[in-house]
């Protein structure tokens, strides 16, 4: 099976200053058409460094993928840089300098001189015209696969990767296999206390599987490539009924499933009417709760006095405070239910930013395990 490389160029992606979302998108693209990506690199707009880049990705892998500089100012490095790691000559392409022309006439102006470097590329490249922009793509073949130089506006080199260069991929490197990828998600344990549990399956070639921890939940990845689309779908189930029967109900969602919304719609079910509060917690972190009260001058220990005034007020059936007190590196939970209540104080061993995402999926956890009528363990949290 090929392998693959992604360059992202952008001295304003090393700076900070935008965020890479193409690389991602293409990675699941290329997940998804059974190609194995091994590396990603972002270089700033210097044409050595590009095509030492390229070069050394050329050696690695069949297929480059470049994103970015290929506009029309003197900091649009990647023709030349292409054209340098491939050993050839950059070229004008009448055909392509007409291609540009129309694209710029469609916004009603005609095009600069310095636009004319968008029409010069490595001599014998493919071109792969662009309609939704003015900068044309290209590809430069090798004995031993592809550079491809996609733009990097992420709505044009969308557009060109999925009409263009996908089937280009599928054509030169005969490409049958699909991969698909589902994720668990977990909340109770820890990531220890997975791996612990299922962790004769990382060990697995095909399908794989991985674990993530994220502040009080733990995703499970499931990735099998396959000849076709229902034989992956079908590994990838065997393997999750598998880690379902050892992880039981610590596993709370799979793929865009988040453990509030789960945990919400538990109580939904229960036909319970809750109360939400928070003290410590940014806007950021509770957008996706339907009316949180939020606490203020709330001190350590307080947190259940003040619940039960709330409860008291509003007539809530349940009831869920969340307290996150940076300074103590602590949470405190207070949680009522018509099944009980129960109170937690818990310390906090991360870092000090990540402690009010702790809480909330700490505090969500305790009311989807109440809901769903579990005892947690106060152990594993």
């Amino acid at each position: 099976m090929p392998s693959a490389e992604i360059i992202t160029i952008g001295t304003e992606i090393l700076l900070g200053e935008i965020v890479d979302t193409n690389t991602r998108h293409i990675a699941r693209t290329l997940r998804d058409l059974g190609l194995d990506l091994f590396r990603t690199i972002t270089i700033g707009d210097n044409v050595s460094r590009i095509a030492d880049a390229i070069r050394a990705s050329m050696e690695r892998a069949e297929v480059v993928i470049t994103t970015g500089g290929l506009g029309p100012t003197v900091d649009d490095p990647t023709r030349e840089a292409v054209a340098r790691a491939a050993g050839l000559e950059l070229e004008f392409r009448e055909d392509l300098w007409q291609q540009v022309r129309a694209a710029v006439g469609r916004y009603g102006r005609l095009p600069t001189e310095n636009q004319k470097r968008q029409a010069h590329v490595p001599r014998g490249a493919v071109v792969i015209a662009n309609p939704v922009g003015t900068a044309p793509a290209f590809i430069v073949e090798t004995s031993q696969g592809a550079v491809i130089a996609l733009p990097g506006v992420p709505g044009e080199m969308e557009h060109l990767l999925h009409e263009s260069v996908i089937p280009y991929l599928q054509r030169r490197f005969d490409l049958r296999q699909v991969i698909r990828v589902r994720l668990l998600h977990t909340s109770g344990a820890g990531e220890g206390v997975i791996d612990d549990q299922i962790g004769d399956l990382e060990l697995l070639k095909n399908p794989t599987v991985g674990l993530a921890a994220h502040n009080g939940v733990v995703d499970v990845r499931l990735a099998a490539k396959a000849q076709t689309e229902a034989e992956a779908e079908l590994m990838i189930s065997e393997i999750e009924n598998d880690i379902r029967n050892r992880l039981g109900d610590l596993v709370f969602g799979v793929d865009a499933e988040t453990l509030e919304g789960v945990a919400l719609a538990s109580v939904e079910r229960r036909g319970w009417s809750v109360l939400i509060a928070t003290y410590g917690l940014q806007e950021n972190i509770i957008r996706s709760l339907p009316r949180v009260t939020r606490l203020t001058d709330l001190a350590p220990g307080q947190l259940a006095q003040e619940m039960e005034t709330l409860r008291r007020e509003t007539g809530a059936v349940a009831s869920l405070g969340i307290g996150a007190f940076s300074d103590e590196m602590a949470i405190e939970l207070c949680l009522h239910t018509p099944e009980g209540s129960q109170e937690r104080r818990l310390t906090y061993g991360g870092h000090p930013r990540n402690l009010p995402r702790w809480a909330l999926n700490t505090g969500m956890h305790l009311l989807r395990a109440a809901a769903g009528a579990r005892k947690p363990d106060a152990k594993a949290i």
